[in-house]
């Protein structure tokens, strides 16, 4: 028996009680990512073709690492959490649901770590 009122209930973010907050941070990596969208194609598209050392050379300059660093990070948070709202709403097989949510964000994470360890290697002259 629950004796509870409808108002302590309701006080919650939701059924998972966490659905705001999962709301507003994708909107606010969305919002990131279109300011470091621009600012990382900007910054690395003339690198394309050009030889390994050009490159660690680029990536040596403090401001392009920390850009890139930036744009991978927010990228594969906005990315982990896409993938978790799709796999929510679609997938309703509680053990499906579980592993490919560990899944997708073992993936973010390991390309993430990856790209970052990536350029912080060459920032830091590795």
């Amino acid at each position: 028996m629950d004796y509870r009122t409808d108002r302590q209930r309701a006080l919650g973010l939701g059924a998972s009680g966490e659905g705001s907050q999962h709301w507003w941070s994708q909107r606010v990596s969305s919002i990131a990512l279109v300011i470091l969208t621009p600012l990382f194609l900007w910054i690395y598209v003339p690198l394309l073709g050009a030889d390994h050392a050009d490159v660690r050379q680029a990536f040596g300059h403090p401001f392009r690492a920390i850009a890139g660093i930036l744009f991978i990070m927010v990228l594969f948070h906005h990315l982990r959490q896409g993938l978790q709202v799709v796999i929510e709403d679609y997938v309703h097989n509680r053990p499906v649901l579980t592993a490919l949510t560990i899944g997708s964000t073992l993936f973010c994470w390991a390309f993430g770590v990856t790209g970052v360890f990536a350029i912080a290697s060459m920032a830091f002259g590795r």
